[in-house]
């Protein structure tokens, strides 16, 4: 067979294995769709970085700038017009001759194609581990992974402004991730912060010092508040009753119920208190929360054991 024909015999069944995938991806509910890099601004990334020829993984490459629907997640081809091109890439690799290297960006530990497209789908083809590529590396605060959504780059761009603003990486090093599961939510912490600042400012032992920096007030907000429920949500096993949602999730719920019963009560009930009967009055019904758990396993987004 010549290097034409089996390569020819290849796209066919490369593109047959992405049909089949894209069903699977269906059944399943999950995305089968390279990342589009204009995505990565959702990161805010502030700084580009020129890192020369370098060997790269072929599975970290997770995305492209321009070529992003005509390829799946795997890198499969989705369209006949691909096919001349990806046999010329084939051919010329059974034929032993060299290939240039590919251009990406790297944004955390992934890379998005800026040209090689091709390239990368014969490399994954064949089972390649490894390509050479030039390097342009974005700086972001809050990395992509490889399942990530539109709607999870936005949470965690969203993120990096919410840790910009607060700079509790420098304040609080090695500060546990709060992630959310919905846009939106990470003013409503700034807001716990503002707050918390107003406070702090109005204690009698503050009189005549400094006004509370944003930065000092988010550290002990992080401290005095989030940390101490959180702690409160693994002491008393609150998570398991909320498959597929995160501490930073169940503290904004918990802070609202801590306020309901406050003014239920007519007294501040505490966070452990709140955290006790919000777990007990508000998760899903069992049923619901194996529904959840089955979900969240097809998606390969939950560890059976969990």
């Amino acid at each position: 067979m010549s290097a034409f024909d089996q390569a020819k015999h290849e796209v066919e069944r490369a593109r047959f294995l992405g049909d089949v995938r894209d069903l699977l991806a269906i059944l399943r509910r999950q995305p089968n769709e390279l990342l589009p890099f204009e995505w990565v601004r959702h990161l805010a990334p502030d700084g580009e970085f020129q890192r020369g020829l370098q060997t790269i993984e072929v599975d970290h490459i997770i995305g492209s700038v321009d070529r992003y629907r005509e390829f799946d997640r795997h890198y499969l081809p989705k369209e006949r017009h691909l096919d001349e091109r990806w046999i010329g890439v084939r051919s010329a690799q059974l034929q032993g001759k060299e290939l240039p290297p590919i251009q990406v960006y790297k944004v955390g530990d992934l890379y998005f194609v800026k040209d090689g497209n091709h390239r990368v789908s014969v490399a994954r083809r064949q089972g390649q581990k490894y390509i050479d590529a030039y390097v342009i590396e974005l700086h972001v605060a809050v990395p992509p992974e490889e399942d990530d959504t539109l709607k999870t780059l936005i949470i965690k761009g969203e993120y990096a402004q919410f840790l910009k603003a607060t700079n509790l990486d420098r304040t609080v090093p090695g500060h546990r991730a709060i992630r959310f599961t919905t846009p939106g939510r990470y003013e409503r912490l700034l807001e716990h912060i503002r707050t918390r600042q107003y406070f702090l400012d109005r204690k009698p032992e503050r009189a005549g010092l400094p006004p509370v920096t944003f930065e000092e007030a988010a550290e002990s907000w992080y401290h005095r508040l989030y940390a101490r429920i959180v702690e409160n949500i693994e002491k008393h096993d609150v998570m398991t009753r909320f498959p597929g949602r995160t501490e930073a999730d169940l503290y904004l719920w918990i802070m609202d119920h801590r306020y309901f019963l406050t003014q239920k009560y007519g007294h501040d009930v505490g966070s452990e208190e709140a955290t006790i009967d919000f777990g007990a009055n508000h998760a899903p019904p069992a049923y619901k929360r194996l529904g959840q758990r089955m979900r969240l396993m097809l998606r390969g987004r939950l560890h059976p054991t969990m």
